[in-house]
């Protein structure tokens, strides 16, 4: 029996993105399981999943998170989210796409690795760099799709280098990652690599 050792990372979302889709890239990119330990926030949107209901619910507005939980893997994520509305009145249910950070949300997601190994050299420096202040928008927004290596490596090289992005709803087909840089897609993870290597994306990292 392999035992498993427990990796705390913490995560700063910036305004605009999706926390689904933020977790579930993070699962990607670290190819580990895990789960949500704790979170402090603010959403512009919440969508969830509530029982016996057809579709999603979605509420808009000043949203405070009440709390977060449930479990990540690269094979997707099962999470149940609970907010607050102005009004203190809570809603939740099962953490759907849509769910769209307003000021910024802080987590704090365990992560399991085998033999006490914890999580690779790499992938630990890269979580040790400080989350970007709150107020600090990304110049960078990065579409994925979970279980793509490309997607992955492309997220990898963003952490690695310390520049912030925003993980933003996949739209319409085509290959992934799609990167934005200013408003501008500049393509994926190759065009991304050739900027690296052209050192055109030292201006984006954190200072």
């Amino acid at each position: 029996m392999q035992l498993q050792a427990l990796r705390s990372l913490p995560l700063h979302l910036p305004a605009g993105s999706d926390i689904r889709l933020s977790l579930e890239a993070l699962a990607a990119e670290l190819q580990a399981t895990g789960f949500v330990l704790s979170v402090v926030g603010h959403l512009s949107q919440a969508a969830f999943q509530c029982p016996g209901q057809g579709g999603p619910t979605i509420l808009e507005g000043d949203l405070e998170i009440i709390s977060l939980q449930g479990t990540i893997a690269p094979q997707g994520v099962h999470l149940h989210l609970s907010v607050s509305d102005g009004a203190c009145q809570v809603w939740g249910g099962h953490l759907e796409p849509g769910a769209l950070v307003g000021k910024g949300v802080d987590l704090l997601v365990g992560v399991l690795a085998l033999d006490g190994s914890g999580i690779a050299p790499s992938t630990q420096s890269e979580r040790a760099r400080p989350a970007p202040p709150s107020n600090q928008e990304p110049r960078v927004e990065i579409a994925v799709l979970a279980g793509c290596p490309f997607s992955a490596r492309a997220l990898r090289m963003l952490r690695t280098l310390g520049i912030a992005y925003r993980v933003v709803p996949a739209s319409g087909g085509g290959s992934f990652p799609q990167v934005q840089i200013d408003g501008v897609v500049i393509g994926g993870y190759d065009a991304l690599a050739e900027l690296h290597g052209r050192g055109e994306l030292e201006a984006l990292r954190n200072r």
